[in-house]
């Protein structure tokens, strides 16, 4: 397991990068997530690096201009050529090694300051992508909140499922369609329910219920064999790290086409993550127990461990904020926490290779719509106004029951702990087209 804390953690640590020691910083020195970026507006090759404040640790400049011990110099080889996969494989003990090496070269007063400095990168003056090759991506549904709420429009005598607390649900979703954050996509056409107006044949177009969802995604570390399910130890000592997820969903065409095997044309269109993958190792304070509410069944004994009960959650605060076409600066619409998730990260990478499944080093797990008890922590649109029903108004006067055309959204993250120094996730933004935008 690798949990345990070490000097990288402590809250004391100050970097030499100045801008990374502001009591807000999303990428203090205690943090160290990956990215994959290049200079905006060259055609230099892809390359990781690391956020440190406003600043990126370019990997590729990092390897030739720092002095490393040669295992460190081998685990930054493949991230100098943009391959964040490498790492992702090579496991829990690489990942340690890698953030201790790095955490040294950038504390304050470190010998490798005047080396290292002539490779960062001002974020701003960056270009971000997708920070690793995602081979298969996989959508779950562990905001019992959110899943409630949904249920409730469209099966109000039984809106939660039997299967629901005994096996975390999930689907396949489109990796083609991933992007990052900045991405601007058209609202997606499709076939949606027909009306007395149609003599009920179903319409095709533009969609009308636009929504967003708020996640967290997973990327998988070494993974496993065919075969060889993960136990729930290997699980939670097996996953690299996490980012935002937006998964752009459109409802009415979700109503028309999910019975009887899900959504598929709903959610292909467009997903949206923030840049920097924020490593489990980084989240290690921030972990907590797992806890199911008295009464509910408790899981079954391969998605369950003492450690699990111990720290298998996670409480990061997450955040909804739009900013429509008129609006200066966007305002919050809802904040929620990753600790009311039913499932944790473990259990979804056990139970989806409970069968036999083999995951591999990229590969993404999305967690479903974080929601909270309250109509203040919603996730989407979709509990957020009950399904169309009842507008919200926003500060300026105008009103949203769906997304319109030119609305950006904005995911926000940030993890807090007493003794612990504040990490965040940076921005996962993306903004609605119109359909006939070029």
């Amino acid at each position: 397991m690798t949990k345990t804390l070490d000097a990288t953690h402590d809250a004391a640590l100050q970097s030499w990068v100045a801008s990374a020691n502001r009591a807000d910083a999303d990428f203090p020195i205690q943090n160290l997530p990956y990215g994959r970026f290049r200079r905006a507006g060259s055609q230099e090759p892809w390359r990781i690096g690391v956020a440190i404040g406003d600043q990126i640790l370019d990997l590729k400049a990092a390897a030739g201009q720092g002095t490393w011990p040669a295992d460190v110099a081998a685990l930054l080889a493949p991230l100098a050529e943009g391959d964040l996969n490498a790492l992702m494989a090579q496991g829990s003990a690489a990942r340690r090694t890698l953030r201790a090496a790095l955490s040294q070269a950038l504390r304050e007063g470190s010998p490798q300051q005047s080396a290292l400095a002539g490779a960062l990168v001002p974020q701003a003056a960056a270009e971000m992508a997708v920070p690793c090759r995602i081979g298969d991506y996989t959508d779950f549904y562990t905001g019992i909140h959110h899943a409630t709420t949904v249920g409730k429009l469209f099966r109000p005598d039984n809106p939660l499922l039997p299967n629901y607390k005994w096996v975390p649900i999930g689907y396949h979703g489109r990796v083609s369609s991933i992007g990052v954050s900045g991405q601007r996509f058209k609202r997606p056409l499709g076939q949606t329910a027909g009306s007395p107006e149609t003599q009920g044949v179903p319409k095709f177009g533009p969609c009308a219920r636009l929504d967003y969802e708020l996640e967290m995604g997973v990327f998988v570390g070494t993974g496993n064999a065919q075969g060889e399910p993960m136990t729930m130890a290997q699980a939670d000592d097996d996953w690299f790290g996490m980012v935002l997820l937006n998964d752009w969903s459109a409802r009415d065409v979700q109503a028309w086409e999910y019975q009887p095997l899900g959504p598929f044309l709903s959610k292909s269109f467009a997903s949206t993550l923030s840049p920097w993958v924020v490593t489990q190792e980084a989240l290690a304070p921030f972990r907590q127990p797992f806890t199911r509410p008295e009464g509910d069944p408790q899981p079954l004994p391969h998605l369950d461990s003492a450690a699990n009960r111990e720290r298998g959650a996670l409480g990061i605060t997450i955040e909804v904020w739009l900013q429509t076409p008129s609006m200066a600066a966007p305002e919050r619409l809802s904040s929620g926490n990753t600790s009311d998730a039913y499932w944790t990260v473990a259990q979804m990478l056990a139970h989806h290779s409970s069968n036999g499944c083999n995951l591999q080093p990229g590969d993404l797990l999305g967690t479903g719509t974080l929601s909270g008890p309250t109509p203040a922590q919603a996730g989407s649109l979709l509990e957020l106004t009950m399904g169309g029903k009842q507008p919200i108004t926003l500060a300026n006067g105008e009103t949203r029951t769906f997304l319109q055309d030119g609305d950006t959204v904005i995911l926000r993250a940030f993890a807090e702990a007493p003794g612990a120094r504040r990490v965040g996730f940076g921005d996962c933004a993306g903004t609605v087209l119109g359909q006939s935008a070029g």
